[in-house]
């Protein structure tokens, strides 16, 4: 009886062996074309620029869900008016019910990818209601992502006003 087990379990133990050597090699030559090929730079680039879209879909709806995903845990930022910010701070700012927004967009996205650093830039347009006066701005906004494991996570970001006239050389 014992021989019997021992046989079978030899029988189980050959008969899946050369899977796992198939998946090991499946698996190796996998490894091998993420080393060797580089990225695809337009893929990437269109990646961030989802990316962009989706942060204004959400601070449109006053959500966080998106933050959390993507912003990193150690995110700095500096606000339109010179206020530094964290993560935390920036998703309380999102999640403010004090404003309401009418609408937010995002155009002229322009992004440049360094390795594994990708730089965007964007224009947001908003017409929202703060304390019951209606109001409307543009915002020139940075953003700086970097690839991880896990996918780009942004690591900082910076938004300036633009005042109604920008004339001035610099």
């Amino acid at each position: 009886m014992i021989r019997i087990a021992w046989i079978a379990a030899l029988a189980i133990a050959l008969a899946l062996f050369p899977q796992q050597r198939e998946q090991d090699a499946a698996r190796d030559a996998c490894i091998q074309r993420c080393v060797s090929q580089p990225p695809d730079a337009e893929v990437e680039r269109q990646e961030i620029v989802s990316l962009e879209k989706e942060a204004a879909r959400a601070i449109q709806l006053n959500s966080s869900t998106f933050f959390h995903r993507v912003y990193s845990d150690e995110f700095a930022g500096t606000l339109s008016h010179g206020q530094q910010i964290n993560k935390t701070q920036w998703i309380a700012a999102v999640e403010s019910p004090q404003i309401k927004r009418e609408s937010f967009n995002v155009s002229d996205i322009k992004v440049r990818i360094f390795e594994d650093t990708a730089i965007a830039t964007c224009l947001w347009s908003s017409r929202f209601t703060l304390n019951g006066q209606h109001l409307s701005s543009q915002i020139r906004a940075i953003h700086v992502y970097i690839n991880t494991p896990n996918g780009w996570h942004v690591i900082s970001g910076q938004t300036t006003n633009l005042p109604p006239d920008v004339q001035q050389p610099l």
